[in-house]
């Protein structure tokens, strides 16, 4: 994914403002305005260290100097030292806790998204583990990068990616057919057109109607098996794409890979990660 310097940049602003507010009165009451020094990130477990461009951006912008010891998607051990920073003191230490936030999240996510996709290449090597929108707000990017990063797929970054019509707005249309065909009548044509189906029924709809995508919403693998035996059934398989999403976990990903379905998509991945443990050792 190519990095967006200017959306990083007014985010790091951003984080940057929020965190110190109107001055960091322990820094700025204790430390002398002429100290220089340097500083060591480590990271404290095994992990795969993604956001280190970004963390990085955070002590730039503050005026230090940078030197990142690793690259972002490496896999790393625990102790490992991933950045070095030297400048003002009073710099580092006001931009510690953003930048280590930054890594500590989007270190979490890469490993995470890693973990799942080597799981379910037991299985099936040309399966694709993607992330979903639920990411955090004003965050979708740094998640995102953080999937990609992991080997992961980021799917939709935007509502203007591509058509995804979901139960709510089926209940508005009526039916999927209808929804499929007024899409198709009003987007471009570089555009794809997913539709989420609950039920067998819902998804050969969806692929007779022309649908790109089908997400396979909240079903079991053995329901799964059916949807994909129909669609060969009736010639429609090799016309679209098949996403499974719900309920997929590290612990499940197998089994669903299994089904021989070519997405599987895990909101779990940026909507309720655990950090990774980073930390940040001032040299002297």
């Amino acid at each position: 994914m190519a990095r967006n310097e200017i959306l990083v940049d007014e985010k790091v602003r951003e984080f940057l403002s929020e965190d110190i507010g109107f001055g960091d009165i322990t820094t700025d009451s204790i430390i002398r305005e002429d100290l220089q020094t340097e500083a060591t990130v480590f990271c404290k477990e095994d992990a795969v260290v993604a956001g280190l461009e970004e963390a990085s951006k955070v002590f730039t912008i503050l005026g230090c100097t940078v030197k990142l010891l690793k690259e972002d998607g490496a896999s790393v051990e625990a102790g490992t030292p991933v950045m070095q920073i030297s400048g003002s003191g009073k710099a580092i230490l006001k931009g510690e806790r953003t930048a280590l936030n930054i890594l500590m999240r989007m270190s979490g996510i890469s490993t995470a998204t890693q973990k799942a996709l080597a799981e379910a290449r037991k299985v099936s090597q040309r399966v694709r583990v993607a992330c979903t929108r639920k990411t955090a707000p004003g965050l979708s990017y740094f998640d995102k990068k953080a999937v990609e990063l992991g080997g992961g797929d980021t799917h939709r970054f935007h509502l203007d990616d591509c058509v995804l019509i979901k139960d709510n707005h089926l209940k508005l249309v009526g039916s999927v057919k209808e929804a499929v065909k007024r899409a198709k009548e009003r987007i471009s044509f570089t555009k794809k057109v997913e539709v989420e189906a609950e039920n067998l029924n819902q998804a050969m709809e969806a692929a007779e109607a022309g649908a790109d995508i089908i997400m396979l919403d909240n079903m079991q693998p053995g329901e799964i098996l059916r949807v994909l035996k129909e669609l060969e059934r009736k010639k429609l398989r090799e016309k679209v794409l098949v996403e499974a999403s719900g309920g997929i976990t590290e612990e499940n990903i197998k089994e669903y890979a299994k089904t021989g379905v070519d997405i599987l998509s895990m909101g779990a991945l940026t909507h309720s990660i655990r950090a990774i443990d980073v930390n940040l050792k001032v040299i002297g």
